[in-house]
């Protein structure tokens, strides 16, 4: 995104309100609603979604973090929250910068399910 957008976004002076408040709000809710949005993905009992966000001078990084007892993994509701947080930063700036991209979604770090702990070494990493 363009510095102009990422300074308004980090002093809070976007048209349509508190931007990372917004997508906080939307990345949880996206958590909570992965299984009805994945036609395969399995309904897993959501415990805490947690949105962090990051502000360099041209870009937001967002991360996802999300924990339950049930059964299996919540990659996908985490790959969820970030990827309707990161959209919905869009939305909120889109009349003033065009320009943005979203990328780089990527799975860094998994414990528990069937597969059981997972981590992304820094050689596969998105750029």
């Amino acid at each position: 995104m363009l510095a102009t957008t990422t300074a308004a976004v980090a002093s809070n002076t976007t048209a349509k309100g508190d931007v990372l408040a917004t997508a906080r709000v939307a990345g949880i809710q996206a958590a909570k609603h992965a299984a009805s949005l994945i036609p395969m993905a399995h309904p897993v009992l959501v415990g805490n979604v947690f949105i962090n966000f990051t502000i360099a001078d041209d870009h937001i990084d967002v991360e996802a973090s999300v924990d339950t007892v049930d059964r299996t993994g919540v990659e996908m509701e985490a790959l969820t929250a970030v990827s309707v947080a990161a959209l919905t930063i869009y939305d909120m700036c889109k009349s003033t910068d065009r320009t943005m991209t979203i990328s780089d979604i990527a799975l860094w770090e998994k414990s528990g399910g069937r597969s059981g702990a997972w981590r992304r070494s820094e050689a596969d990493s998105p750029t």
